[in-house]
């Protein structure tokens, strides 16, 4: 569903009159589109001490290495007023103590005023473990905090994300640099305000990696693909050069063959909930395109009630579509070796599995319900080589979110630092990256695709 109100601050006559009546003025994201550049212009590396090879120079090289133009700058310099930064990154990994970052951060603050509209800050830390001293952990859990409030304070559509590497990943690494990328891109357009913890992960060869075709050779299946967000998640994988098998209930099988001829893949009616979906999962996969890759659980309901009115079946079929089944499908085919080499689990979450939301026990429930079984599953496909992730979306414009009352929907879309809804393409654009060989590192994390419209997060 369009918002009208963002289309009319931003043209015409509606937009003066928004500016002098100091009226929210939400900008227009940049999304992906093909053959545009990863920034909006000349990327700003700082953290790095000088005449001394670190981490900042590390990830200033690998940015070189996508043809991006990289600047350091000395700590205390003055920036050039006609100079406008598509993105900042700042690699803090080296920090001991609160003190060694003070540099960095004012760095980062002198070179805000001239990031470009819908510019990026990124921040690369070293993510707290047992045992760090008391000064080492309140240095890297202090970078939390800075960014989630920084990104707080960044206008005209730009966002603030950080990568946390565990203790062995390094800033080189494969993995690192992809979420790196990921961040940097307009595929991250409504990722704002998170961390995505990184490790070392499965190697996986990143030597000519394509960036445009990330999962060409791989096979996908999203389930609840007939419209809405599974469509578009269906239609990204596909972009991204997966075959890709489009499953949702038999009712929905027109939508559902369309979508499959769109994305030149193929269609598979049935309900996730019955007992042999997993191997009907497994068997379509292999006989129709030889294996199976990528799995994402996007199929899910609603049946809002107070808990007060919640009848039985209400709670059940919540409780059967978005989180049984989804737990169900993974046991059949981690039993049955049915996955494919390198593979990723996708679900979704919601941001109502994070900070509940009222009228909705049993969807809440089932959210977080995914976000603990997406930890559990974590281990267990790391052991054939493969990662389990989660996505959780805010409010993102749908024909779900259209159903609510206009003036709920308007506080919804306001309430996220970026003032706004999200598209279901930015939650598939967020999917592409975990199901991607660049994400081998994440595993067992959830990735909130919010506009950070969660206090604190």
């Amino acid at each position: 569903m369009a918002d009208s109100y963002l289309k009319a601050v931003n043209s015409g006559v509606t937009k003066t009159l928004a500016k002098k009546l100091g009226l929210p003025r939400p900008a227009v994201l940049r999304r992906w589109a093909p053959g545009q550049p990863l920034t909006t212009g000349p990327v700003l590396v700082v953290g790095g001490r000088p005449g001394v090879e670190d981490d900042a120079d590390r990830v200033a090289a690998a940015l070189l290495g996508w043809d991006l133009d990289v600047r350091q700058v000395p700590a205390g310099s003055t920036p050039d007023p006609a100079l406008r930064w598509g993105a900042i990154v700042a690699v803090m990994t080296e920090a001991q103590k609160p003190t060694d970052l003070s540099e960095t951060v004012l760095a980062i603050g002198a070179n805000l005023r001239n990031l470009a509209g819908n510019g990026r800050v990124v921040t690369i830390s070293r993510a707290t473990v047992a045992g760090d001293a008391p000064a080492l952990s309140a240095t890297r859990n202090g970078v939390d905090g800075f960014l989630r409030s920084l990104a707080k304070e960044l206008r005209g559509g730009a966002t603030g994300n950080g990568i946390q590497l565990t203790e062995a990943a390094q800033v080189g690494d494969p993995s690192v640099l992809a979420a790196l990328h990921f961040f940097l891109s307009s595929k991250s357009a409504f990722v704002d305000g998170q961390l995505l913890e990184v490790g070392d992960g499965p190697s996986w060869d990143a030597t000519d990696f394509d960036w445009t075709r990330p999962l060409a050779g791989r096979v996908a299946v999203v389930t609840g693909a007939a419209r809405g967000i599974g469509a578009d998640v269906a239609r990204t994988l596909a972009r991204d050069g997966a075959h890709v098998v489009v499953v949702d209930v038999p009712a929905a099988g027109d939508s559902l063959a369309r979508v499959a001829n769109e994305v030149g893949g193929t269609a598979l009616q049935l309900d996730v909930t019955a007992p042999d979906a997993g191997a009907r999962i497994l068997e379509h996969a292999r006989a129709r395109h030889g294996g199976l890759h990528v799995l994402v659980h996007n199929a899910g309901i609603l049946r809002d009630k107070l808990l007060a009115n919640m009848k039985p079946e209400k709670w059940d079929a919540v409780i059967a579509v978005n989180l049984d089944a989804q737990l169900r499908i993974n046991e059949y085919l981690l039993g049955a070796n049915g996955f494919s080499e390198n593979p990723h689990i996708v679900s979704l979450a919601s941001t109502s599995g994070i900070a509940g939301n009222r009228g909705q026990t049993n969807y809440g429930f089932s959210k977080a319900g995914v976000i603990g079984h997406t930890r559990a599953t974590a281990p267990l496909i790391a052991a054939v080589g493969g990662t389990a992730n989660a996505v959780a979306p805010g409010f993102i414009e749908t024909d779900m979110t259209a159903s609510i009352p206009a003036i709920a929907r308007q506080v919804a879309r306001r309430a996220s630092s970026l003032q706004q809804g999200g598209q279901p393409i930015d939650v598939a654009e967020a999917i592409a990256f975990l199901a991607s060989p660049g994400s081998t590192g994440v595993n067992g994390q959830v990735l909130r695709v919010c506009g950070q419209n969660l206090v604190g997060q």
